[in-house]
């Protein structure tokens, strides 16, 4: 299958959740564990990942994310 994504970003949305969840005065650590209350388990270091564009972001993830953070699709997204 060919990769959808160009260069070594796995993510457009990581860099937003990182201002987003610093802006919410949120550890990763706790971010990890306010998704798991989601039922969205995602460890601290998959966060770490995600933040650095290392990792993909499935859908589920980014909608508990922006729940969690009080953000909308549209600001993670830069729309």
């Amino acid at each position: 299958m060919t990769r959808i994504i160009d260069g070594n970003q796995c993510n457009i949305t990581g860099a937003r959740i990182k201002e987003a969840r610093k802006k919410a005065g949120l550890s990763q650590k706790a971010l990890s564990e306010k998704l798991e209350i989601e039922a969205v388990y995602v460890c601290r270091g998959s966060i770490s990942r995600i933040e650095s564009g290392e990792r993909t972001v499935t859908d589920i993830e980014i909608e508990a994310i922006s729940k969690v953070l009080n953000v909308s699709l549209d600001f993670l997204f830069g729309r």
